[in-house]
């Protein structure tokens, strides 16, 4: 392993990581509430996230989407102010450290820093309450930079469904299927991630562009609606799309399922929401695990998704997003940024080309928001900016815009 780690540092120098996931921004803002000078990415912070600069570089990533998210219980205009400051923040941190963070909305930003050495500092949405049913705010988000949205949270939005609530539009409404035609416009990323079967399996339906799965694994290795059935992978290599692997124990070690689901619960014990990572959150969150030791995923159980992905998917359409900083749980090996040379490593163990792992770290995830490039540039010859409303395309739509559709699969 020790050759592969060197080799592995050798890979990631040429063909660096895109991860499609790191809540950092959310941590400056329970934290700090967005005081850089609190929380400075030049120092280490190790104490603090799972993420700074050094890390960054020490783990070979080269182009990093931070999500600008925000809890699912914040709704309507709270949502899009909430949004819009974790916009905020990665734009000052991304001039603030301009030395080593550029910006960048395109695949041609995304290989110009590559070459100068810096680390590409790309921005999504996750979860659709962000645009509070208004196709105008998505398209302002566009505006301001962000390359993909995730079309839920952990709750349904009126449009679409979550993967952990309870199914109501069995899928995509009428107005979700013009949001994901806005996002194709755009140019814009649909994200997969965090949805139903149903709401992945409308989108791939709809769509004319290329979508990501910016964290998710695999369903057939770990049985959570967070990830993703074989059928849908297996229609990755007709849409062209890409799904990235995530790291969270609890979506790919079957153990860790039960073992979270109590910790969440010991959180709201405690009058804490289960994703909250303040100091305070952190310390009943040590004080369980401590009490009760929790099951250890390890970088071997991330490669068994990752090696289950490339089989059923095809080694062209699968990536990483770890969701660093947005979990309070991390596997052995990779506890922050810095251990991606830990996880390509075991792939080498595992006899996957240097060929197929530039794809699976770079030019993948490249290739997909190019695509979707293109079909932007297309459809923008053909319409304008949709004006239609939720109120004019879900009216008929009561309660489920597919009442007869197959019955999802059940929350954790």
């Amino acid at each position: 392993m020790t050759d592969h780690l060197a080799q592995a540092h050798d890979l990631l120098a040429t063909h660096p990581i895109v991860d499609g996931h790191n809540d950092f921004p959310w941590a400056l803002r329970e934290q700090v509430r967005y005081d850089l000078d609190q929380r400075d990415m030049a120092t280490d912070l190790t104490a603090y996230t799972h993420t700074d600069l050094s890390r960054l570089r020490a783990g070979g990533v080269g182009a990093q989407f931070w999500s600008v998210f925000v809890r699912s219980d914040f709704q309507g205009d709270t949502a899009v102010s909430a949004t819009l400051e974790q916009i905020d923040v990665v734009r000052r941190f991304t001039d603030r450290y301009a030395t080593d963070l550029r910006p960048a909305v395109t695949a041609d930003d995304m290989e110009a820093a590559r070459t100068e050495g810096r680390i590409a500092s790309l921005m999504g949405a996750e979860g659709g309450h962000s645009i509070n049913c208004s196709l105008a705010t998505l398209r302002t988000l566009y505006d301001l930079g962000v390359r993909y949205m995730t079309l839920t949270h952990n709750d349904n939005v009126p449009w679409a469904d979550s993967a952990t609530d309870e199914p109501k539009a069995h899928g995509l409404t009428r107005f979700g299927e013009e949001v994901v035609r806005e996002m194709n416009r755009l140019g814009m990323l649909v994200d997969l991630s965090h949805v139903s079967a149903d709401t992945m399996r409308d989108a791939l339906r709809v769509t004319e562009a290329p979508v990501v799965f910016s964290h998710s694994s695999a369903r057939a290795v770990c049985d959570h609606p967070r990830n993703i059935p074989d059928d849908v992978l297996e229609s990755l290599p007709a849409n062209g799309g890409v799904a990235m692997a995530t790291f969270v124990p609890k979506f790919v070690l079957p153990e860790a399922v039960a073992w979270t689901r109590e910790a969440d619960e010991n959180m709201r014990a405690h009058g804490l929401h289960p994703l909250e990572m303040t100091p305070a959150a952190m310390k009943v969150q040590r004080a369980f695990e401590e009490a009760n030791p929790r099951p250890m995923a390890t970088v071997s159980t991330v490669a068994d998704h990752l090696d289950h992905m490339r089989e059923v998917a095809g080694i062209d359409h699968i990536g990483i997003g770890g969701d660093f900083d947005g979990t309070a749980f991390t596997p052995e090996g990779l506890g922050d940024v810095a251990g991606y040379p830990n996880l390509v490593a075991e792939l080498l163990d595992r006899r996957w080309s240097p060929a197929d792992l530039a794809k699976l770290t770079w030019q993948n995830a490249v290739r997909t928001l190019r695509g979707a490039e293109d079909v932007a540039r297309a459809a923008q010859t053909t319409r304008g900016p949709s004006i239609a409303t939720i109120d004019q395309l879900d009216a008929a739509e009561p309660d489920a815009a597919k009442p007869d559709a197959a019955e999802p699969d059940a929350a954790e």
